[in-house]
């Protein structure tokens, strides 16, 4: 077994852990860190907004899948963390939000209501499981 920790540039590299682990034999396994709606110096983005926060959260998620050689096709796992679910769920549920997925595909995924992230201004937190064939 071949075992890579990615943690890409871009990305606060967050001393608790690492960003991305990646296994390999046959295909590759990736685990993603939950992810917050945050910039390269881990510093809260989007204030008070769900929708701005999630599409954060996306972006850096859509990096760390690439770093790991991996599209949003290959996500086989999606659990995410908010605040409010409510106003989380209404936030990305309007017709004007991009998708990421094909929603033939959608992954299997889990939505918890929490009560705090770890800074008090995030309110989406999302981690991902990948596989890929090589």
């Amino acid at each position: 077994m071949e075992k890579a920790i990615i943690n890409p540039e871009g990305i606060f590299n967050h001393p608790g852990f690492s960003r991305v682990v990646a296994i390999r034999n046959p295909g590759t396994l990736i685990f993603i860190a939950g992810q917050t709606p945050s910039d390269a110096n881990y510093e809260p983005v989007a204030l008070g907004d769900y929708l701005g926060q999630y599409l954060q959260v996306m972006e850096n998620l859509a990096l760390q899948l690439a770093a790991a050689g991996a599209t949003w096709d290959d996500v086989v796992f999606r659990r995410i963390f908010v605040l409010n679910v409510d106003r989380f769920a209404e936030a990305i549920l309007a017709p004007d939000v991009p998708s990421f997925f094909d929603p033939a595909r959608m992954p299997p995924s889990t939505m918890i209501g929490v009560t705090r992230l770890s800074k008090p201004e995030f309110l989406v937190e999302i981690d991902l499981m990948a596989v890929t064939a090589t």
